[in-house]
C-alpha cells in the first residue's frame, strides 16, 4: 500500500474525558507517526462544512451540534497502510460492537460521541487534511 496519510479527529467527548494522549500514545505505540497536530473548536457552520457529505443523513444535525460543543484535536497520521490501521485501531463506530482493545470499545460511550473521527479512504483523507491543514503544517 506504501506511506499514507489520514486525518484523525478526537472529539469534543474525547477531549472532555481526558483521552487525548491516550489516543495519541495508541498511534504511536502501532508505529503510525502524528505529523501534524492543533486543538480548535469548530463552529456549528464549520462543522457543516467539514461534514458536508453527510447533509442528507438523519444524524446530520446531531453530528454538527456535537462536533461543535467542545474543542477538539485534529492530527495528520502518517505510516504505512496508515488509513486501515488507523481505522483498525478506532474499532466500529458503534462502541458496541468494536472489537475488544480499540480506542471506540475502550472509551467511547455511544455510536455518536464515540471519541474518534478518522478518514476512509485516500481521497477522502486528502479532502479532510486540507480542510484543518495546509501544506507547511504538516512536519514529514
Amino acid at each position: 500500500m506504501g506511506l499514507q496519510r489520514t486525518l484523525s479527529i478526537v472529539k469534543p467527548d474525547g477531549v472532555r474525558k481526558g483521552n487525548i494522549g491516550e489516543v495519541i500514545r495508541r498511534f504511536e505505540t502501532s508505529g503510525i507517526r502524528v505529523v501534524a497536530m492543533r486543538m480548535l473548536h469548530l463552529t456549528k457552520k464549520e462543522a457543516e462544512g467539514f461534514y458536508a457529505v453527510h447533509r442528507e443523513r438523519p444524524f446530520f444535525g446531531s453530528l454538527t451540534e456535537f462536533m461543535s460543543s467542545g474543542p477538539i484535536v485534529v492530527m495528520v497520521l502518517e505510516g504505512e497502510n496508515v488509513i486501515a490501521r488507523n481505522r483498525s485501531l478506532m474499532g466500529a463506530t458503534d462502541p458496541k460492537k468494536a472489537d475488544r482493545g480499540t480506542i471506540r470499545a475502550d472509551l467511547a460511550d455511544n455510536v455518536e460521541q464515540n471519541i474518534v473521527h478518522g478518514s476512509d479512504a485516500p481521497e477522502t483523507a486528502e479532502t479532510e487534511i486540507s480542510y484543518f491543514f495546509n501544506k507547511l503544517d504538516i512536519i514529514s
